[in-house]
């Protein structure tokens, strides 16, 4: 058609193309409109999120209700929602306004096309023949264009904002390093390190020296914002120094690729994830072949003292662990020596247990440490922990204090001097000593 246009006058076919520049511009106007409104929505989207989850989901259920939570975030769920169609509405007007300006560009281009077209069938440029094919198909290619470039381009827009915000995500650089393989039990050593989260400038680590032998358990123990995650993750590799120097094996820790550290290295967490999955694959994630290594797993989960009775687990450890996809539901106990019997499960040279009995009693802690004594044979551990009776049978204690190392030693060489650890140790036993006297009245 643009060929016939062309041959038979040429400055209709270069008008035609002309005519849907407004409207290709009406969409990247568009596209830029729903491009930033994206940006400013997304974190107003999370809280939104985040309060819907507060009032609709079963681990909010019991403290929202009795603590007359619930309308509070209802309130918040409203004015959330409320704020995102309030900023979709004043984008989807922009966009409109601007579609709308463009087309009208669009139309009167549409009509100098016409008015072309009659001028040429009257100065005889053209048959009537030619005029009344040229005219229909005119119609029909500014038809099919609109719907190209307005319908599917338009919609496209609607979603560009979150698919470049994906794209960006994917772009961050990985952790770089080489395919340098971690042998053996690893030895850590950290000199002179600093870190300070991006955003900000206070340091959460300032100037910390510390060497872990191959082998060695250490507990670190300090209160809370003393910096213990951040050390755990510089000690790790999940985090590299901002200033100083981090090796395992002597080797360079940002040298090492992310692939290899997380091969070698294990963990309890207190902040442990439920899997909506059977008991089975909620334990064995870290295993890489489609098999079940049966032996490793019920000793996992021996080793966690989790009891797999036959009247709550029907189907053994193929129970699904979730009341949304017709399974049941633990206690916040039972899911927590799951998540224990999961880091038994993967057998590495390297162990973190961060506060991994936080939901179990004292009496069943003891007997889960010792456990992890037995299990850090041979390994290199490190043990975060709060409750410094938890710390002693650790080979080291390293005492934190506002992001630095304040004092390391055992738990005899530490509670027979005046520090920062003998301070926490006492007043962690009178608030003991004060419990069982409660008892006893």
């Amino acid at each position: 058609m643009g060929i016939y246009l062309y041959k038979l006058k040429p400055i209709l076919s270069i008008s035609i193309i002309l005519v849907f520049i407004p409207v290709a511009i009406s969409q990247l106007i568009r596209i830029k409109i729903f491009t930033n409104l994206e940006d400013k929505v997304a974190p107003i989207r999370r809280e939104y999120e985040h309060y819907e989850k507060c009032i609709m989901d079963r681990e909010y259920y019991k403290e929202t209700r009795l603590l007359g939570g619930f309308f509070y975030f209802k309130k918040r769920y409203i004015s959330t929602l409320e704020l995102m169609n309030k900023n979709n509405w004043q984008a989807e007007k922009k966009s409109g306004l601007a579609e709308l300006a463009m087309k009208m560009l669009t139309l009167l281009g549409y009509m100098g096309v016409l008015a072309l077209l009659v001028y040429a069938l009257l100065d005889g440029s053209i048959s009537i023949g030619a005029f009344g094919a040229v005219f229909s198909s005119i119609g029909f290619m500014f038809s099919l264009m609109n719907e190209l470039i307005c319908m599917h381009i338009g919609n496209m827009a609607e979603n560009l904002g979150t698919v470049k915000n994906f794209i960006r995500f994917l772009e961050i650089p990985e952790r770089e390093g080489e395919d340098i393989e971690i042998v053996g039990v690893p030895s850590i050593s950290i000199d002179n390190v600093s870190f300070t989260y991006p955003g900000t400038d206070k340091s959460s680590l300032k100037d910390i020296s510390l060497k872990m032998n191959s082998g060695e358990t250490i507990a670190i123990v300090g209160e809370n914002g003393a910096g213990k995650s951040t050390l755990v993750r510089i000690l790790t590799g999940i985090y590299s120094p901002t200033k100083g120097y981090a090796s395992i094996n002597g080797i360079d820790i940002t040298k090492i690729s992310a692939k290899e550290l997380y091969r070698v290295t294990s963990g309890v967490f207190q902040k442990y994830q439920r899997y909506k999955m059977t008991l089975r694959d909620n334990i064995s994630i870290s295993e890489k072949s489609n098999a079940t290594k049966e032996e490793l797993l019920k000793d996992a989960i021996d080793k966690a003292d989790f009891q797999v009775s036959k009247e709550k687990f029907e189907d053994g450890y193929d129970t699904m662990l979730s009341r949304e996809f017709d399974g049941i539901d633990l206690s916040g106990g039972q899911w927590q020596r799951l998540a224990i019997a999961r880091g038994f499960y993967k057998d590495s040279n390297m162990i973190i247990l961060d506060e991994p009995t936080a939901a179990i009693d004292p009496i069943e802690e003891t007997k889960i440490y010792k456990k992890f004594k037995e299990m850090s044979k041979d390994k290199t551990a490190i043990i975060v922990t709060h409750r410094l009776g938890s710390a002693k049978i650790a080979d080291r204690i390293v005492v934190m204090d506002k992001g630095e190392i304040v004092q390391v030693g055992t738990h005899d060489e530490l509670i027979s001097i005046d520090g920062k650890y003998s301070e926490m140790y006492e007043a962690q036993s009178k608030w003991y000593l004060t419990d069982q006297d409660e008892k006893a009245v």
